[in-house]
This record gives structure tokens, C-alpha cells and sequence, in this order.
């Protein structure tokens, strides 16, 4: 039987305003989403827990010590930027604080198991909001990052293509996977596993930092850079079973 992992699941959602404008009448709405939900479902269904911080909470809720961090087996953080886990209210009051970056690294060098799933704020991003490079965090991933926006939109499909000989992870999956329709471009180190990519770019690159492990995934976990072929294939809930249980050293 599978290990029963603790997941700490950060960002995938947003707070989205918008407006009608009806002759002289402007009436505006705000909108919260939630697109971890489907991953929260997959990840209880396959036995393991699921705690999630929303976006905009990270400043609150993110564990603040190491010793909190260390009640999670797998960290994954899915689009949601630095700017997050930096500007935090003790910041804004001109007040020192936890550096939550250097805390991730610490979590891990001490043998915990983290990731990074792409989109639209993390690694680069969208005009390079997502501002990961030059941080701790891209430190302990098995990627380097671009200085500048680093987002490939494949509107015409980005057709997979696996050798299941490359990782234990893939074992038993078939050579041709469903189709991308953008990531994050990435450039692999020299001490990676890249167990997945697409025209030379890694998808799904696994490495180690000190005692633990790390992964970085770089292309969505849901809608839109991962449509219905690829979140609804049967093989993505074992995917991403492999892989979690892979950083947890399961």
C-alpha cells in the first residue's frame, strides 16, 4: 500500500473584477476562483491528505517556522508569485521578518520534498511577475530560470511524447501522452532528471538538495495549459501519485 502523504497545496486561485457598462450604468463584480479544486479532489481520492493556502493568504497562513513546515510531507506551489511569500505585513510596517524563501530551502536541505507547478506566476511568468529567479527557491529546483517572460503558448497543441525507461516514475506508462497547450521554459541543470519534455524544453524535471527532493513541473496542474485530454487521461491521477511519492522518497 501507498504511503499516506501530508500535501501543503499553495495558490491556484485568483480574485477576478470585472463590469458591465448598460448606457450610463457601470456595475462592477468581484469574482474569487478556485482552479485547485480538481487537484484537491484527485490528490483525496489517491488516499493522501490535502491542506491548501489561497493566494492571497499566503502572508497569513504560510507556516512561519521550520518546525511547522516539517508537518508536511510534500510543498507544492502552483501559480502564485515571490511577491507572495515576501511582502509580508511585518515588511509593510518597516518591521524585520522570516525570509519564507529561505525557509522553503531550509525544509528541504533538511529532507523535505518540494515542487513547483507552472502558469502564469510561477517560475517567470506573465511579464515576469512570477519573479522566482535569483531566489531561494530556484536554488534548490533542478531548473534554472529565465531573466524575462518565460511563457511558451502552444495554442496548437504541444503533442507529448514519454520513454518510460528514463524513470522508475514511468514505469508501466504508454510512450504517447495528451497534449500541452503552453508551459514555462525552463533550462535543466546539470545534475537534473528530465523524465518528460517537449522540442528539447524539460516538462517534469526531478532533482535533490541536500537531504531532499525537488521537482519541477512546468506546465499547469489544471485549465488552461492543461486541458480536459490531458486532466482527464487515465494515467494522471498515477502520474501524479509517482511523483509525490517520489519526493516523499516512498
Amino acid at each position: 500500500m501507498n504511503k499516506k502523504l501530508s500535501v501543503l497545496f499553495v495558490g491556484e486561485t485568483e480574485l477576478f473584477q470585472g463590469g458591465d457598462l448598460k448606457g450610463f450604468d457601470l456595475t462592477f463584480c468581484l469574482e474569487y476562483r478556485e482552479a485547485f479544486l480538481p487537484m484537491k479532489k484527485m490528490l483525496e481520492i489517491l488516499g493522501h491528505s490535502f491542506t491548501h493556502i489561497p493566494s492571497h493568504l499566503v502572508a497569513r497562513d504560510f507556516p512561519r517556522t521550520l518546525e511547522a513546515l516539517e508537518k508536511y510531507d510534500v510543498i507544492l506551489l502552483s501559480d502564485i508569485g515571490s511577491n507572495a511569500f515576501l511582502l509580508l505585513p511585518e515588511c509593510r510596517n518597516c518591521q524585520r521578518t522570516v525570509n519564507l524563501l529561505k525557509l522553503i530551502r531550509d525544509y528541504v536541505e533538511n529532507g523535505g520534498a518540494f515542487a513547483m507547478i507552472g502558469g502564469y506566476s510561477t517560475f517567470m511568468g506573465y511579464e515576469a511577475k512570477g519573479n522566482w529567479k535569483d531566489t531561494p527557491v530556484e536554488e534548490i529546483l533542478p531548473v534554472t530560470m529565465l531573466p524575462y517572460d518565460d511563457r511558451r503558448e502552444t495554442p496548437e497543441g504541444a503533442d507529448l511524447i514519454c520513454c518510460p525507461e528514463l524513470h522508475p516514475v514511468l514505469e508501466g506508462f504508454p510512450k504517447k501522452w495528451p497534449y500541452l497547450l503552453g508551459y514555462n521554459k525552463l533550462i535543466a541543470k546539470d545534475n537534473a532528471d528530465v523524465i518528460l519534455e517537449y522540442e528539447g524544453d524539460p516538462i517534469i524535471s526531478l532533482g535533490t538538495y541536500g537531504k531532499g527532493r525537488t521537482m519541477a513541473y512546468a506546465t499547469d496542474c489544471t485549465a488552461h495549459w492543461a486541458p480536459p485530454a490531458m486532466t482527464e487521461w487515465e494515467f494522471y491521477p498515477l502520474l501524479w501519485n509517482r511523483l509525490l511519492l517520489w519526493l516523499a522518497k516512498d
